[in-house]
């Protein structure tokens, strides 16, 4: 097992050689983290997920299925409730912000702010961005790293899959750092191109995936939520473009 540990902490400090003394500390945590990526199920993180989704929506106001926004919501998801195997579930948040998200479970959440702000094809688009983060795994990866770096996830050993042993504020806090999490230009991209083979299949314009960009800029700046963890927004407007 001495092997093992050495020969992934050389692999992660360096390609070229082993590591330093004084750097061994910072060695042994960096490998012992391949570890436990290695052995960390992809059931216990969309469980994870799951879990945290379930205490955001605690410390959240979900519109009541009455309302005008779900039942909105539900008229423009009807039909996504699986998409190749994936399993959807949608709420809405009565919240100010301009904001939606999704989690490696399935979970979808628009904010009041959001549909207040946009069209019925361009609230479509967004959620079909968010839909790509979670097909296209950038969710998952995000998630899971999230677990492998927090201190109260490491204690509970979650290579174990011991999720029983963490507390709901803590469930909370991933959420939090899971939704406010950027993504990369390159997952970014990935998703709008999602989007529009998404509103294509949905028989809407793909356009309407640019213009909920340009709507966000004009009407909200990189204040709203969305924009603000949704970064290079001129360079995304470009790709689509081109893919139009």
């Amino acid at each position: 097992m001495k092997l093992i540990y050495t020969a992934v902490i050389c692999l992660s400090i360096s390609l070229s050689g082993c590591i330093k003394e004084e750097n061994y500390g910072q060695a042994l945590i960096a490998g012992l983290t391949l570890i436990q990526a290695a052995t960390l199920e992809e059931s216990q993180v969309k469980n994870a997920a799951f879990l945290s989704a379930a205490e955001m929506d605690k410390q959240s106001t979900v519109a009541p299925v009455t309302s005008q926004y779900a039942t909105r919501l539900a008229r423009l998801t009807r039909g996504l409730e699986n998409i190749d195997g994936l399993k959807l579930n949608y709420k809405v948040y009565i919240d100010k912000n301009v904001n939606a998200f999704a989690m490696a479970d399935g979970t979808v959440r628009v904010y009041s702010g959001l549909l207040d702000l946009m069209p019925d094809q361009q609230v479509l688009a967004v959620i079909g961005h968010e839909i790509g983060h979670v097909k296209l795994k950038h969710s998952y990866n995000q998630l899971k790293q999230q677990m492998l770096t927090s201190a109260a996830f490491q204690a509970a050993n979650v290579t174990e899959g011991a999720l029983s042993q963490i507390s709901s504020s803590q469930f909370g806090r991933l959420a939090h750092r899971a939704i406010s999490a950027q993504y990369s230009q390159k997952d970014e991209l990935q998703a709008d191109q999602y989007a529009l083979q998404f509103l294509r299949w949905r028989g809407v314009n793909p356009i309407a995936m640019r213009d909920s960009i340009m709507t966000l800029q004009t009407k909200q700046g990189s204040s709203s939520g969305f924009l603000s963890s949704h970064p290079s927004n001129n360079r995304r407007i470009d790709a689509i473009n081109r893919a139009l």
